[in-house]
């Protein structure tokens, strides 16, 4: 999403962001940012870079120069001597705009937020806008088929609602063959690493799948903004899918990342229930299960969902830190939760994982699956099964 401008005008209330989004490291998000920033100060407006990470590239880090910077914070953890965003310090100066850079950098231990996009935010709360930059593998729904793609574990990453949050999204994109050549040149890394990166993540296959990845999401945040400011047709109905998750961890965190990317795609609100058994009761469950149970929370929380406990007897307070809503039932009863929840929130898809055998011993048992297609039948709700 672009504008003929740089940046759209500050709003009183909040601050507009701007994010530009690589493939991968190299591609040019930094020097853009600064590129605009000069292009700003020309104009008169009050513009200061309070992060900028240049990498020792010498093209970037030339344009430094003439550019008001704002001094990093200086700490010191576990005998280093670090540099950190001085939020604090922005802030009492207040610009205009302010370029903030590596934005799913995870802030020091004992500062004011724990990841650097919620800077941003508080940034952004009070007024300032900011123009800032990261790479597609950060972003937290997509973590597992980045991880997949590039063969390597991203353990910083910034939750979808964040993008979401963005008035302007701009793709900055290279072919693989352009992003080798640089890498080659030494305007990348240093060229002692040239070779080591050649064999690892800047292999032309890896390349093209996160280009691929980079340029659906741009496009997904483009017909984003148009369902937000375009008048859709009164016939059309509104989506919103319902993902299904138990305590069992890995299987849960794949159909929450895997439902909210296909609520990103059609722009819907989701949910996300989670069905307390008897076993399962804060005294009976096991201890590991419950902290895996409470991040899996969490991540839906982050990416966007409205996250529903049920369980049987009367409505108990939820976990503080977390907006976790709870339902009560008059039993713990799976498939009536379940359509409980469709018929509430006007459930359009039903997102659940694929059935283990354990799974369908319990379905045998029970017959919780075939009650809920029998009820399912008859309505308008699609049912999607996640491998």
């Amino acid at each position: 999403m672009r504008n003929n401008g740089p940046l759209i005008e500050a709003s009183a209330r909040q601050g507009h962001l701007k994010v530009y989004i690589g493939m991968v490291a190299g591609v040019g998000k930094t020097y853009r940012m600064l590129k605009e920033a000069h292009e700003l100060l020309a104009k008169g407006v009050n513009v200061q870079v309070g992060y900028v990470e240049t990498h020792g590239r010498a093209e970037t880090h030339a344009l430094l120069a003439g550019l008001p910077v704002i001094p990093r914070r200086e700490v010191f953890y576990k005998g280093k001597r670090l540099d950190e965003f001085d939020l604090g310090a922005t802030l009492l100066l207040h610009p205009q705009v302010v370029i903030v850079d590596e934005l799913a950098h995870s802030n020091v231990p004992g500062s004011k937020h724990e990841k650097r996009y919620q800077d941003v935010l508080h940034l952004l709360e009070n007024g300032i806008d900011v123009i800032t930059a990261m790479n597609i593998q950060h972003i937290e729904s997509i973590n597992a088929e980045v991880e997949r793609i590039a063969g390597v574990a991203i353990t910083e990453r910034v939750p979808d609602t964040f993008l979401q949050r963005a008035d302007e999204v701009v793709n900055i994109d290279l072919t693989a063959d352009e992003l080798i050549e640089r890498l080659r040149e030494g305007k990348i890394y240093d060229r002692t690493k040239v070779e080591t990166a050649l064999r690892n993540f800047f292999q032309p296959d890896k390349i093209l799948q996160l280009r691929e990845l980079a340029l659906k999401e741009v496009a997904d945040q483009v017909v984003r903004k148009v369902e937000l400011e375009v008048e859709r047709p009164k016939q059309m109905r509104r989506e919103h899918f319902l993902a299904c998750i138990s305590s069992n961890s890995e299987v849960a965190a794949k159909i929450i990342r895997k439902t909210a990317r296909l609520a990103n795609y059609y722009h819907s609100e989701w949910s996300v229930l989670y069905v307390q058994t008897p076993n399962e009761t804060p005294e009976r469950i096991a201890l590991d299960k419950q902290r895996h149970l409470l991040n899996n929370f969490k991540l839906a929380t982050e990416l966007g969902a409205e996250v529903i406990q049920a369980q049987a007897g009367p409505a108990k307070p939820g976990l503080g830190f977390l907006p976790l809503r709870i339902l009560p039932l008059e039993r713990a009863d799976i498939t009536d939760a379940i359509l409980q929840v469709v018929q509430e929130k006007e459930v359009t898809t039903l997102c659940i994982g694929k059935p283990h055998i354990s799974f369908w011993q319990l379905v045998l048992r029970t017959n919780t699956f075939n009650r809920l297609l029998s009820a399912l039948g008859g309505s308008n709700v699609d049912l999607v099964i996640l491998s």
